[in-house]
């Protein structure tokens, strides 16, 4: 094995901690010495020891003169946990390999510093990329205090998102509903228009087979037309739920939604909402990304506010015909197609019949 296979390995390690360390990064460490790993470990839980420490704990041998692998700079401050900067020089550690730097203004080449005064020796860039798209969430909002923000939705081929009688189950198939799980495992937040949660009585949470972590959810209702009797109102002592309106909402409605345990924030919006404040407000939450489900009119809103940093679009094989069947994205709309809104460093995945395109705003 090289050094790539070994970074490859901490990089699948990492993985195991999503959607459950949040606002922090996914990280994981490999120990490799004469040739062979003598210690794995992973950031597993937000607030509990990082990657480098459990490395340290599940190794096999003593660790001095070892090699360390990590996906991540080693933090170099306190925060919950002590640097791993410090651990690693404790440890007599030989040489660290790093995929990327730390954006993080606490630790930003602190860490590397550190371990370099040492005489350790450090090498960093190594899967470089790889590990750009795994923190994707974290490095926007450790740079800009505001969640990163995925659109997802899925459509037939002739792009409608629901008949006529406004039916939408199911579009796509078990596979594709499957992976939909796993993203709002990722994402700390899932949010929708009140139109979605009144038509639909949608769950908004996370059902999969393997541990997993239900995300905030976050409504948007202008006029605070929500029905009180819907499942995620119902469920909001459970599942943490936040609804933003405006100023001037019914009070009683206001008053009533918070003693059913809903977080109502009210905001001057007229006529319509200003998403970078809602981000703001979620950032402000700690909330590090937001994963928007629609309906249409709020996805045409995320896209002509350019707040929208990635989009999932499934698309299944089915005509489904209508000229009143409901079309994904509404919204002013652009007047000649060179303003369109372009993705790019686009991805597509197959899910047997079904494709999902994965791409970023321009």
């Amino acid at each position: 094995m090289n050094k790539y296979d070994y970074m490859k390995k901490a990089i699948d390690l990492a993985d195991q901690g999503r959607g459950f360390v949040n606002p922090n990064p996914l990280v994981g460490a490999v120990i490799v010495k004469d040739g062979k790993i003598i210690g794995e470990g992973y950031h597993e839980h937000f607030g509990h020891s990082h990657a480098e420490v459990n490395a340290f704990l599940h190794a096999t041998e003593d660790v001095e003169g070892a090699d360390m692998y990590v996906t991540l700079e080693p933090c170099s401050h306190y925060g919950k946990t002590p640097p791993c900067a410090l651990k690693i020089i404790e440890k007599k550690i030989k040489r660290v390999y790093i995929s990327q730097l730390d954006p993080n203004p606490l630790v930003n080449s602190k860490g590397v510093q550190m371990l370099k005064d040492a005489g350790i020796e450090v090498e960093y860039g190594i899967l470089e990329q790889e590990t750009k798209k795994q923190n994707e969430i974290f490095l926007k909002y450790i740079q800009t205090k505001k969640p990163f923000v995925a659109l997802k939705y899925a459509m037939t081929l002739d792009g409608k998102i629901a008949t006529q009688t406004k039916d939408s189950k199911w579009i796509t198939n078990e596979k594709s509903r499957a992976f939909v799980h796993d993203l709002r495992n990722d994402y700390q937040a899932i949010l929708v228009g009140v139109g979605t949660v009144n038509s639909d009585d949608p769950k908004l949470n996370t059902r999969r087979s393997i541990p997993s972590r239900n995300p905030i959810r976050v409504i948007l209702d202008l006029n605070l037309d929500i029905y009180l009797d819907r499942y995620v109102i119902q469920t909001a002592h459970e599942q943490k739920t936040i609804i933003f309106t405006k100023k001037s909402a019914d009070k009683s409605k206001i008053n009533e939604l918070k003693s059913k345990h809903v977080d109502v924030i009210t905001l001057d919006a007229n006529p319509s909402f200003d998403l970078n404040e809602v981000l703001h407000i979620l950032g402000d939450m700690k909330i590090d990304g937001v994963l928007v489900e629609g309906g249409s009119h709020i996805l045409g809103s995320f896209i002509e506010q350019k707040v929208a940093d990635k989009a999932y679009v499934f698309i299944a094989p089915k005509f489904v015909g209508g000229k009143e069947s409901l079309s994904p994205v509404t919204g002013q709309g652009v007047n000649h197609m060179k303003d369109a809104y372009l993705l790019k460093d686009i991805h597509v995945i197959t899910f047997d019949e079904d494709v999902m395109v994965e791409g970023y705003f321009k």
